[in-house]
């Protein structure tokens, strides 16, 4: 099942192994079966501390669980966990064995200490790259945890239970029988959605931190590079962020990003993060900024209720995805309208999408479909397609995509439960035509998150943080950096440039302004 490569990286994976563990597994005569089985006699034969029996004991099939010898099992993979969920399986063997997880110890320990019974089941897909976040941190839960169980289940195999559930987008987490969640989220906001009578502790502990000398908001490539940029100054330095990495952990693949010739996001964020750890940087993650109060120090309100101070400010809080802003897309949000054609494409397996937008994202997601669904309809507002023309002869030489200008979207059309089409406006006649897709991928650019801003800092008319060359804001003392900003072309490089500039800016005031009189 594996190549030679991955069978020599299991086998060194696994000398970590702290006990024998069981695989019990669940295996039927289908094809998928036999892939599982074939699977699991590699992992048996990369370490003699492995067991693998099969049972009968479970409903979905293939499905295996991982667990000690004399006890439950509370770890289980419905599927084949391949792809992005390989990393996820190994981790699992390791941390049912008894080999510490690498995490923050204080979330570990309040995810130890939850009551129960916990019973999650988590649909993911191998392409996605929001999912292993999910799947790894409640593995660890369970496999430390007796009142946590958990099942990881590959929607692309079990199709029926996926429609059955409405499931249009994953990650999708159900906690027992009841939809708990959707999207990327890492241990410690698991234990904190889990564990809710800690969010007052913490927002009060926040609040009594000391003014940094610079204070980061935002984890992206910008304010990460701010971040080590300032630290590197000898200054006191906080980085404030809902997720270090920002937009990257979601881009499939990374092929300009100087003297790295390729890579993909969650493999160029884990190393942003292996920087951002060796320096003595207070990273504080899971929170997200709501209101800036400019003043000496700066304040900076937190949707938590905390507060945090600092004499000088790095603004990077980055961008979303832009919305079409019409009736139904919200609606059918994660029921057909999805923004993400790497993690929910295999979801649409056979069936009839449209991508909105004829951009370098929209036509590279209609390429990616296109190898996946039944038929991509491009519709583009223009009366030509912009993205790079080696892009559109890829696009134009697929035989089941079409590709549709000078159209305006007006209307995601459901049934009450999902999409099943969509109404456009041609622009050259003014008519109104229908369209029947189950899924809608949106891909018509982005928009700053600077709403919290208005009124704290000057903000151009499309909403973007207006900065001088040194990253300086309206506001002395406050600079910025990013997809946020004003400055043009929004790219990894650029953002990561931004950010060391508007901390060597902020450096230069912090100079001239802690000078005694």
């Amino acid at each position: 099942m594996l190549d030679d490569t991955l069978k020599a990286q299991l086998t060194q994976y696994l000398q970590h192994l702290k006990r024998p563990i069981r695989i019990s597994a669940s295996l039927d005569d289908s094809q998928a079966s036999a892939d599982t089985r074939a699977l699991l006699a590699d992992i048996a034969g990369a370490s003699t501390l492995v067991e693998v029996v099969e049972t009968d004991d479970a409903p979905r099939k293939p499905s295996f669980a991982i667990h000690l010898p004399n006890e439950a099992p509370r770890v289980r993979f419905a599927g084949l966990p391949l792809g992005h969920e390989f990393t996820s399986l190994v981790l699992a063997l390791l941390h049912v064995s008894g080999h510490p997880p690498r995490v923050d110890q204080e979330s570990l320990e309040r995810g130890k200490a939850l009551p129960g019974p916990l019973a999650f089941e988590i649909f993911f897909s191998q392409d996605c790259q929001s999912c292993p976040d999910v799947v790894q941190g409640l593995n660890i839960l369970a496999s430390q945890n007796p009142n946590i169980s958990v099942t990881s289940i590959d929607g692309a195999l079990f199709r029926e239970e996926v429609e059955a559930l409405q499931i249009m987008s994953v990650p999708t987490i159900y906690l027992n029988g009841e939809r708990f969640g959707q999207g990327r989220m890492e241990l410690d906001e698991l234990v904190t959605r889990l564990d809710s009578s800690a969010v007052a502790g913490r927002a009060e502990a926040l609040s009594n931190k000391e003014p940094f000398d610079i204070l980061v908001v935002g984890g992206g490539p910008a304010g990460a590079a701010a971040a080590v940029y300032a630290v590197r100054k000898g200054l006191r330095t906080g980085l404030v962020t809902e997720r270090v990495g920002g937009q990257v952990l979601d881009t499939l693949a990374i092929e300009n990003y100087i003297s790295v010739a390729e890579t993909d996001g969650p493999k160029w964020v884990a190393g942003l993060e292996e920087q951002l750890a060796s320096y003595p940087i207070e990273i504080i993650k899971r929170e997200r900024a709501s209101r800036l109060i400019p003043g000496e120090p700066h304040t900076l309100e937190l949707e938590s209720g905390g507060v945090l101070r600092g004499r000088s400010l790095i603004l990077a809080p980055g961008a979303r995805w832009r919305d079409m802003n019409v009736p139904g897309e919200q609606e059918y949000r994660t029921r057909g309208v999805t923004y993400c054609p790497h993690c929910d494409g295999p979801l649409f397996k056979g069936k009839r999408v449209a991508v909105i937008g004829g951009g370098n994202s929209g036509v590279e997601a209609a390429i990616d479909l296109a190898g996946v669904v039944d038929h991509v309809t491009v519709l583009e507002f223009m009366n030509d397609l912009k993205a790079d023309d080696v892009l559109q002869r890829k696009l134009r030489s697929m035989p089941n995509v079409e590709i549709i200008t000078e159209a305006r979207t007006t209307e995601v059309r459901g049934d009450g439960r999902q999409v099943v089409g969509l109404t456009y406006e041609d622009r050259a006649t003014g008519e109104l035509r229908q369209l029947e897709v189950a899924g809608v991928f949106v891909q018509i650019g982005l928009l700053p998150n600077t709403d919290w801003l208005k009124g704290a800092v000057e903000l151009s008319p499309m909403g973007e943080i207006v900065v001088d060359v040194k990253g300086q804001t309206s506001v002395p003392g406050v600079f910025a950096a990013g997809d946020a900003t004003t400055t043009p072309y929004k790219q990894i490089v650029i953002a990561a440039g931004d950010g060391a500039k508007a901390a060597l800016g902020a450096f230069e005031h912090w100079m001239r302004t802690s000078a005694p009189a």
